[in-house]
């Protein structure tokens, strides 16, 4: 169907197809009483006043976006999307002080989720995931990078992929796949880290690549998980056969993570509250995208956040994301990432929004197709009920949303899934 919205109070395009670095990142491309028209799956034309008057004919569905602040879709670029279990009961540990790395050490933490995960069959998993995939939908969010991690042998791993291959088939969120086996050093290999690493670079990622399974490879290059060294050896075997890297970096304590993103010339970066000023040079200097979770900083109560503006201030073009996880960031909503980045960050309404949008499909090689509000990109669009983006983040801990467009296609109306009765499935 064609969709015209008119009379948009403040239309935010987050105009561009390239990563906003410095003070282009504080350009959001506001149009004030906007209007978007959209023909089938792409936006036909963009502007303001009275123009879209010429595209009523054409209109199937007509939408008033008064007193609404229009959006791109907003774009989720790192996830842990697919798992099984909770792990609830590791708060009252974190609010006794007990450190992540002792919970993981003691058996909890990742090992925890992976002991549950390797125990649910793919139609658990389908099912659990598809319930945050639609969490994630009613706040706005229209395309999800998904990391593996939670099973740490072949099959399990295997199983979470084709999880998210299934899930990217009939859900309206278009899911990106990353291959985090490099997560954890699983039990049974604790006595021997060569071989687990061995058993990635020689089976698993081999069998990912033949089978289409992922676009990306990440690892966990963190004090007491993988070195730098062994980073190094994981991420080079899979961009040798063609994978895209990404790396979990720096989260907890510097060893060097941000600077080897930088050696590998990474699409992205992960985490990076320790990273150092050598480590963010290097990121600028490599166009590597940083991503920030500062809901994940707030829930391990680290007492810090991510140098946000230190990296704004050397161009380092950076993205945010929710790290939907079950052990430390468990949410599934952009717009709380919103208020974190607010406050913690100390991000500016503008910059956040772009980081969510144009920057984060950076961070997952889309920025040509979504990210943006343009003519000749996809009709990813999300309607807030929000007179302006400062109040959309002034006024926290609500779901603002009214509408969502995906593909052209209404999956969200009245802040209600409907999804359920479109032909969405691809």
């Amino acid at each position: 169907m064609n969709i015209l919205i008119k009379n948009i109070t403040n239309l935010v395009t987050c105009s561009g197809g390239y990563p906003k670095t410095k003070d282009l990142l504080k350009e959001a491309g506001v149009i004030e009483k906007g209007y978007v028209f959209i023909k089938e799956d792409i936006i036909e034309a963009v502007g303001s006043c009275d123009e879209y008057k010429k595209y009523l004919k054409e209109a199937d569905v007509v939408i008033d976006g008064k007193g609404k602040t229009v959006t791109p879709g907003l774009i989720d670029s790192h996830t842990h999307l697919v798992y099984a279990g909770s792990r609830e009961k590791e708060l009252p540990l974190k609010l006794q002080n007990m450190k992540y790395i002792d919970i993981l050490n003691a058996g909890g933490g990742i090992l925890s989720t992976v002991r549950n995960t390797r125990a649910a069959s793919l139609v658990e998993l389908k099912r659990e995931s598809k319930k945050r995939l639609d969490l994630m939908l009613l706040h706005g969010t229209t395309t999800a990078e998904s990391k593996s991690g939670y099973g740490l042998n072949f099959k399990d791993e295997i199983k979470i992929l084709e999880t998210n291959k299934s899930l990217n088939k009939i859900h309206p969120i278009d899911i990106i796949s990353t291959y985090l086996g490099a997560h954890a050093i699983p039990e049974e290999f604790k006595d021997n880290r060569d071989g687990y690493i061995s058993l990635m670079i020689d089976e698993i990622i081999p069998y990912i690549k033949r089978n289409n399974l992922a676009e990306f490879a990440d690892c966990f290059c963190e004090e007491g998980v993988f070195t730098v060294e062994e980073s190094r050896r994981i991420l080079s075997s899979a961009k040798d056969l063609g994978l895209k890297i990404k790396l979990h970096v720096d989260e907890v304590e510097s060893i060097g993570g941000a600077e080897l993103a930088g050696e590998l010339k990474a699409t992205s970066a992960e985490h990076l509250v320790a990273a150092s000023d050598e480590g963010i040079k290097a990121l600028a200097e490599n166009g590597v995208v940083a991503v920030l979770l500062p809901t994940t900083s707030f829930y391990l109560m680290l007492g810090k956040f991510a140098r946000a503006r230190k990296m704004i201030e050397e161009g380092v073009a950076v993205a945010l994301a929710t790290d939907c996880n079950p052990g430390t960031s468990p949410t599934e909503s952009l717009q709380t990432t919103m208020t974190f980045a607010c406050f913690g960050l100390k991000m500016l309404p503008a910059e956040i929004i772009n980081a969510m949008t144009i920057n984060a499909a950076c961070a997952i090689g889309r920025e040509k197709e979504i990210g943006s509000i343009e003519v000749g990109k996809k009709a990813d669009i999300a309607i807030f009920n929000a007179n302006n983006l400062d109040y959309l983040i002034y006024h926290f801990g609500v779901n603002a949303i009214d509408t969502v467009i995906k593909n052209g296609i209404l999956v969200v109306q009245n802040g209600k899934l409907v999804y359920e009765h479109s032909r969405i499935y691809r």
